[in-house]
Parts: structure tokens; sequence; C-alpha cells
């Protein structure tokens, strides 16, 4: 039975951090309750478009978070962004500045344009539990989780002994541009960071290993000429490019992990003209930096076959890959224990895109995924099971009181 207190479990959590039964089923009881009001404070959420590219988009959504955070005693402050609409930060009010803290990772920017409530509303369907809409997948119910989870923990008395600090920027959905270096430079120092990313597949996986990603653009300089009256005298950078395409495309090994796709080309003036220029934009994907190494070795290391041609190449793998590191190994094993309190058996898994958990996982244990269950990430049936919330929100919950990464690797050794 999930999200109950099991029978018969001893009343300590993941390395010396204690939470009794009455507590744990206090805290279920509490989110129960409250699912209601979590599901509507979502629906408000989500009826605030908030796209990337649309700077004064993200002031509703911040505002709203906001409030919600200043109530459970929270200082916020937006950090300005120069091209973005800036990104919250939420720290204690009450803390003592060299205590150890836990980044809660998210993001208030969606893919969707401004206009899309108008044909895909927000709407929840009691009956099938599902709450539909644009951003409730990706990523505004993992901000509500958030909230709530620290509701509950305050409802019984509990308060993690790990400050919790929020981070949530407004450019992850393209690439966390200007918010990379602020997430960074907060990874260096946290004991560890919680990513409240939708969880994976229907079983709801934590994703404990993510792909690093990257984009290479390929320019291939040929000589035009007349197709007709002079062809011997030009040199097609078309022709070329179809052999880079299919050299690049043999660079593919799904069993490996390596994934290269041409997904955008455009070359030549005119049908009649021997095409002077082409180009090629491909997608890059790694499971680790070693492969990431490789990867762009192999295709630096490109040359031009067809005569009178070259190629100048440019970009790489700009996100490095969430590999199984052991401090990773060692929060995820944390929160499957805590997931056993709740009656979850988890599961582990890797996802083939990227997050800001990419940036953590370089400098401090992360964690991934654990926002809600549901599918339909940057689509128009984008929808989360609101029947698996109570169990979601709990788990963050119990992750969250977890002892500080430090001193959980010193007893595991």
């Amino acid at each position: 039975m999930r999200a109950t207190a099991g029978e018969g479990c001893t009343d300590h959590l993941a390395w010396g951090s204690t939470v009794r039964d009455t507590e744990l089923n206090g805290l279920l009881g509490y989110l129960e309750s409250a699912k209601a009001e979590l599901i509507e404070a979502v629906s408000d959420l989500a009826r605030i478009e908030s796209p990337s590219r649309v700077p004064e988009s993200q002031g509703g959504v911040q505002e709203l978070l906001t409030g919600w955070l200043e109530l459970l005693g929270f200082r916020v402050r937006i950090v300005p962004g120069k091209s973005t609409g800036g990104h919250l930060m939420a720290v204690p009010a009450r803390r003592m500045r060299s205590a150890s803290y836990q980044m809660l990772i998210g993001h208030t920017d969606t893919v969707w344009d401004l206009g899309t409530l108008e044909n895909m509303p927000v709407e929840f369907d009691e009956e099938k539990a599902v709450l539909r809409g644009p951003g409730v997948f990706d990523m505004k119910t993992g901000l509500v989780q958030a909230v709530f989870a620290l509701r509950a923990l305050r409802y019984v008395g509990l308060w993690p002994t790990v400050t919790p600090v929020f981070f949530l920027n407004s450019d992850e959905e393209i690439g966390s541009p200007e918010s990379e270096v602020h997430i960074a430079r907060l990874a260096k120092r946290a004991s560890r960071a919680l990513v409240l990313e939708p969880a994976l597949g229907s079983e709801g996986h934590l994703k404990t290993t993510r792909r690093g990603t990257g984009e290479v653009n390929i320019r291939i300089v040929g000589k035009a000429s007349h197709a007709g009256l002079a062809p011997s005298e030009g040199a097609s950078a078309v022709q070329e490019l179809s052999h880079v395409i299919q050299a690049l495309h043999a660079l593919t090994d799904h069993d490996r992990g390596v994934g290269v796709n041409v997904g955008e080309v455009r070359g030549g003036v005119r049908p009649n003209v021997v095409a002077p220029e082409a180009h090629a934009v491909v997608d890059l994907r790694v499971n680790t930096m070693e492969d990431a190494r490789w990867l762009e070795e192999q295709i630096r290391g490109l040359s031009a076959t067809t005569p009178g041609t070259r190629l100048e190449i440019t970009g790489g793998v700009s996100r490095a890959p969430m590999e199984a590191t052991p401090r990773n190994e060692v929060l995820w094993q944390a929160a499957k224990q805590a997931g056993e309190r709740l009656g979850l058996e988890l599961e582990g898994s890797l996802s083939g895109g990227a997050s800001d958990g990419n940036i953590t996982s370089q400098f401090t244990a992360t964690l991934d995924g654990l926002g809600p269950v549901g599918d339909g990430a940057h689509a128009e049936h984008e929808f989360v099971a609101t029947d698996r919330l109570v169990e979601r929100t709990a788990l963050l919950a119990l992750v969250l009181l977890l002892p500080r990464m430090e001193d959980t690797q010193a007893q595991t050794k």
C-alpha cells in the first residue's frame, strides 16, 4: 500500500535521522488533507504563463512563490537577469550563516508560448485523477511539492537539520545560460542538491543519472560555379555535407549511450549554381565525460573529402553528464530507504535529457526527478497524476530530513 508508514518499520531513517511512525503518519495525514489545496496551488501557478524568452512573464510566478515561501519563514530575493526574467533565491530568515545547506533546484519557465492556455487550459479531472495543462508536469508541480513538503514538516514539528535553500531559475528550458554560474557557485558549498524535475515514467523512477548534451555547428565552404556551363570549376559544399552527415551519424552508439543527430541543415543558393556553402547543426548526447571527450575528438578530426571544400567546426558538449558518482550513490541509497518508509519501491534510472542537476552533480551530491509522476513534458497531453501527489511530496519531505551528506558518507566508510 502506498504512502503509509510500514508495519513494524524502525524509527530510523537513513544513517541516523529519526522520524517516528506517529510523526510520519501525521505528515501523511496533513498532506492528504491538503491535497485539494496542493492541486489548486499548482493550477494557479500553471495559469500564469511563463515562457523562457518572455522575461516579464516570470514575475507573476515569482510573486506567487514568494508569498508562499515567506509564510514559511523564508527571506526571498530575485537575482536579476540581463536577458531573462531573473531567478528566485530563498533562505530561511532565521539561520546560522555557517550552517550547511541543501539546494532545492527548480525552474519557473516553460516551453509554452503566451496564449497556449486558450487551446490547452489547466483542467483537473477528478474522475481520472489527472491535472492537465501547460507546465504542470515540467515543472510547476515540483515547485509546489517543495512548499507543501516543508509545510507538512512544520505541521508535525520537524525541520531539516540541513538548511533548505531554494534556487528557482527562469532560463532552464533554454540551457540556463545566465543562471548556470549562480547554480555552480551555490553547489560548490552545498551538502547536496535536490532537483524538483518530474519523475521518470509512470513508475515514478528517480533520475540518478542524466546524459550530457551539446551542440556542434559545421560550416562547409566550397566554390560556386555555373552547374551547366562550368560544373568542374566549382566545389559543392552540399555534396560534402552529404558525406559529413553520414560520418556524424556513424558515431552514434546506443549501447554506449553516445548519440549524434544532425537535426538542421541548409545550403546552396540556387538550383543551377554549384553550392558554395552549407551548414549543419548537430545535437550531441553522452553518458560520461570520457565519451564526451572522445566524441568531440572524433568530430573535430573530420576532414573534407570533396576536392575544393573545407570544414569549419565549432561547439561541443556544453552540459556535462550527471554521472553515478560515489556521493550521488550515497544520496540515492538514502532516498531509497526513505521511500521504503512510505511503502515505495523506488528505482533509479537514466534520463536522456539534461537539467540543472547536470551542473550541481559536478560539485555536490545530486538527486533528480523528485517532482510528480505524470507525462507529456513539452507535449499537448502534459499531465500530472494527482493520486501520486501525497506519496511524492512525502518522499521529498523525508529526503529533506536526511543528515549532511558529509556525515552519511563518513558513516558508510
